[in-house]
């Protein structure tokens, strides 16, 4: 049996109010993956002020971070996002759809005063199973 990550939006409840699914079933033998939190930090150390820019060097992370144990977005079953400004949903989503398509996992973003640094905006942590 080639069992697979499945996600679904039950009938009887409310659509997503975003690109999200509301449950997301992983095999009993998958192997799971828990990133740290990935930030607007570039390749030399820095992290620029502008919080869209943040977004891309994010996603930019994301991806590398995937790359890495050669996962990609079929993998991801939840993302959790912490921003500490308003997010720019026109530019998240174009991020977002580039490394997503139409597949989405289960989400939860929070709005927050503070992230581990102080010049940090957003913060993504992934979670993702290998089937």
């Amino acid at each position: 049996m080639n069992e697979k990550i499945i996600r679904t939006n039950p009938e009887s409840m409310p659509k997503p109010l975003g690109n999200y699914t509301h449950i997301t079933r992983v095999p009993k033998d998958a192997e799971l993956f828990v990133t740290s939190g990935q930030v607007g930090v570039d390749m030399d150390g820095n992290v620029p002020s502008d919080f869209n820019e943040q977004v891309t060097n994010t996603f930019a992370n994301i991806k590398k971070v995937l790359e890495s144990e050669e996962l990609n977005q079929d993998n991801i079953i939840k993302v959790n996002i912490w921003a500490t400004e308003e997010i720019d949903w026109e530019h998240l989503d174009s991020k977002w759809k580039e490394l997503f398509g139409s597949e989405y996992p289960a989400m939860t973003i929070a709005y927050i005063s503070k992230l581990g640094l102080p010049e940090l905006k957003i913060e993504i942590e992934l979670w993702c199973a290998k089937v």
